[in-house]
């Protein structure tokens, strides 16, 4: 039986998603609680994420023997194998042919910015600034809405076939005290987002133009290649037709 679990992780602990020899990663830590549970199937997840990046809903999928069919006590032995620092949300089972990466609509992210000095009990989950002005965020992070290619947006290293995407909505919010960076695409390339967030905090301290931002993003010229801090980055949610 095939089984879709949505899971949440603090990415500080791992070496990213991927599995890598000698490294801790994210999938590599669930394939170790699977084997030790007498399940021996890859996971396939709906994309990667990099080392420090978090997750709140990254969705997996893998195939499990029949005497795993109770898929509540499956999560719960899971959690109690797991180290704190990855949690499964929820597991259902799913069709034969749904694949977490290759099924995956829509992917949404948020970045978590807070104005003021980092302190050691936030500083792994959010990226601090000293100043923010949402008004001029707000403008710069809609110029990305659409369809364009994100070649000067992105790591090389990835086996994408195009750097085009479609970003369907962007929103800067306040929380309490802090404001997210909301992105909503068909896809995302690797850094990308970081990128993304980089030029747009740069345009907030008066780095770079609204104009700025334009050129690169019609790939006219490269304005940032530094990305932003992985730790304020948040894999948050698929979507599936």
């Amino acid at each position: 039986m095939k089984v879709k679990a949505v899971i949440s992780y603090n990415g500080t602990k791992f070496y990213g998603s991927q599995i890598q020899e000698k490294k801790v990663t994210v999938n590599g830590t669930l394939q170790n609680v699977l084997k030790s549970m007498g399940i021996d199937s890859k996971i396939e997840a709906s994309g990667r994420t990099d080392r420090g990046v978090h997750a709140t809903g990254q969705v997996i999928d893998f195939d499990v023997p029949p005497f795993w069919n109770d898929t509540k006590k499956l999560s719960e032995i899971m959690n109690l194998k797991l180290p704190p620092s990855i949690h499964v949300r929820k597991i259902t089972a799913a069709d034969n042919d749904f694949h977490a990466r290759y099924g995956a609509i829509r992917r949404v992210y948020r970045y978590i910015l807070k104005e003021g000095k980092s302190n050691p009990f936030e500083d792994e989950f959010i990226t601090f600034v000293d100043n923010l002005d949402t008004t001029l965020l707000h403008d710069a992070i809609k110029i990305f809405e659409g369809t364009h290619d994100f070649k000067y947006f992105y790591k090389k290293g990835s086996d994408n076939k195009t750097t085009v995407r479609t970003i369907y909505k962007t929103r800067i919010y306040k929380y309490k005290d802090i404001t997210v960076l909301y992105f909503e695409a068909n896809g995302f390339l690797r850094s990308q987002i970081r990128l993304m967030v980089a030029i747009l905090l740069g345009v907030n301290d008066k780095k770079f133009t609204l104009e700025d931002l334009q050129d690169q993003l019609a790939c006219r010229k490269k304005i940032s290649l530094k990305p932003a801090p992985s730790n304020g980055l948040y894999l948050a949610k698929i979507f599936y037709s």
